[in-house]
């Protein structure tokens, strides 16, 4: 790709909240809320995997937060961000991986729908319906 001049785009993801789309990039700490993003992410992980000691761990030992993905990071600040019950919209740009398919389903313990769409950009677009 580099000897054709060919730029690969950064997976990114998007949540709108309030009227304001809110942009994420994988181990982006940019973001106003990013401490609080961040150990929402720590804590859902650590949920997810049924092991708070993920989550201490980092904690306690200053561990430099990364290897996080994008849906991620815009799952807990949708979280973070609005209601019981209300229906957080990531739109992707890339595909989302295993682990995160997996992250979402298990955060949402109801239900997830995936729609990817066959336009040229291979937009996806998962929908988490939250257990008030």
């Amino acid at each position: 790709m580099r000897r054709r001049g060919l730029k690969k785009d950064p997976g990114c993801s998007y949540v709108d909240h309030k009227g304001k789309v809110h942009l994420f990039m994988a181990d982006d700490h940019s973001h106003p809320q990013a401490k609080n993003i961040y150990e929402m992410v720590l804590r859902l992980e650590a949920m997810v995997k049924n092991d708070s000691e993920i989550y201490e761990n980092k904690r306690k030992e200053n561990l430099p937060l990364t290897g996080f993905h994008s849906e991620k990071l815009a799952i807990a600040f949708g979280l973070l961000n609005t209601e019981a019950g209300v229906e957080i919209v990531v739109i992707k740009n890339l595909r989302v991986c295993e682990d995160c398919h997996q992250f979402m389903k298990t955060v949402s313990q109801v239900q997830i729908l995936l729609f990817a769409s066959v336009c040229t950009n291979s937009s996806a677009a998962a929908v988490l319906y939250m257990k008030e």
